[in-house]
């Protein structure tokens, strides 16, 4: 863990905590950073540390953090409690909670995104009636459409591993699940994603922005692959930092 961050729990399980840096002086906004790795246990939150460790340099108070991924007791609903409740104990926090946005690669622009749309969910739904709300999001090479994902082949099964079935199987789950299903969300999505992403095609992003219209805007990357949006000495990444600029006006 990074010296100046702090480690905070939200639950009892290994997985459920995140990492709270703060900038030196008053932070302009709250920044989440969601890790990616196709919601599987291989990879975990390190992912985002680099990334956490530039918005704190920029002024935002960065909140990166780990859950619960299949193949570590997680999948349907856990992985969705586990991302709503981290987001969720930044409340009461002495932090700009008027301005929070989150940042996700991968999977974790999935998360990042469903955390936005989180105030539109049924109430019996995981991650329903938030206690913090997302001002946006930038989504970085995320798998937007669960759906199209899975028939696609997009990560070799992962949508179906998250969700317990295909999306023919448990309809409901991907209806509540996947971010292109829960448009209109209410708040600005800025996508940024390489056209030579190989991992999570940028058909992905070019379908959600079409699908929300005004709500989403994306960012294309000309030649970028799907881990240049992580690497804060790319331009792929000022990119992204650019669109927490624009969604925070």
């Amino acid at each position: 863990m990074p010296a100046d961050s702090i480690r905070i729990a939200y639950g009892d399980h290994p997985s459920q905590f995140g990492e709270l840096a703060l900038p030196a002086g008053e932070p302009r906004a709250v920044v989440v950073v969601v890790h990616g790795g196709f919601w599987r246990q291989r990879f975990g939150l390190e992912l985002g540390r680099p990334l956490a460790a530039d918005l704190v340099a920029a002024g935002y108070a960065a909140w990166n953090i780990e859950y619960r991924r299949v193949g570590g007791e997680g999948g349907w609903p856990a992985t969705f409690e586990d991302v709503a409740a981290a987001l969720d104990l930044l409340a009461g926090r002495d932090l700009p909670l008027d301005r929070v946005v989150a940042v996700g690669h991968s999977a974790g622009g999935h998360l990042a995104t469903w955390l936005a749309a989180r105030p539109g969910l049924p109430p019996d739904a995981p991650g329903a009636a938030p206690a913090v709300r997302l001002s946006g999001v930038v989504s970085q090479a995320g798998v937007l459409d669960l759906a199209d994902a899975e028939r696609r082949g997009v990560g070799n099964g992962a949508a179906t591993d998250l969700l317990g079935g295909g999306p023919d199987d448990v309809p409901e789950r991907y209806a509540l699940a996947s971010p292109v299903e829960r448009l209109p969300i209410g708040v600005r999505v800025v996508c940024v994603h390489g056209t030579s992403d190989v991992n999570v095609p940028i058909r992905q992003s070019e379908r959600f922005v079409a699908a929300a219209g005004d709500e989403a805007e994306l960012v294309t990357l000309p030649g970028a692959d799907h881990f240049a949006v992580i690497d804060p000495a790319t331009e792929a990444w000022k990119a992204c930092r650019d669109g927490v600029e624009r969604l925070l006006g």
